[in-house]
């Protein structure tokens, strides 16, 4: 029979257990495996749906600068017509405005004239006011407004 010395036990541990480390090694470098070829599919994924997304934001972009564009157009013309606008009120006003302004005189002095006319026709009978639900009699009130008539 053959006795076994320590150094041979000794040995024959350190082989079981270089073995299991073994083994714990290969299984994380297969998951680690795994795990690389997951990441490998999502990249890929990501890259292909990634490209057509950014293509659609580069015409959306195009898209609104034509707009703007646009816009711009627009609110340099209407920019324009108001300041035509303006320009034209200014000349119409300055054309017929002191005309109208004139004629507007000649008519109220007319009426003024003929209402002046109407008031001494009426003066000969007794004239009534209403004020704040009182009657004051005409006489009254010439007194007070005597002087201040236009």
């Amino acid at each position: 029979m053959h006795t076994v010395s320590g150094g041979e036990v000794a040995g024959i541990l350190v082989a079981v257990f270089w073995a299991i480390l073994v083994s714990f090694l290969a299984v994380a470098l297969a998951r680690l495996a795994q795990t690389l070829r997951a990441t490998t599919r999502l990249v890929a994924d990501v890259t292909d749906q990634a490209v057509p997304l950014l293509a659609d934001a580069s015409a959306a972009v195009r898209s609104a600068q034509t707009q703007i564009e646009r816009v711009d157009a627009i609110a340099s013309d209407v920019q324009e017509v108001t300041s035509n606008a303006s320009a034209l009120s200014t000349t119409v006003a300055s054309t017929f405005g002191g005309p109208l302004v004139k004629v507007a005189a000649f008519g109220y002095g007319v009426r003024r004239a003929v209402s002046g006319r109407k008031d001494d026709a009426q003066a000969k009978e007794p004239r009534r006011d209403v004020i704040v639900g009182r009657t004051v009699p005409g006489a009254r009130r010439d007194k007070r407004t005597r002087g201040k008539r236009d």
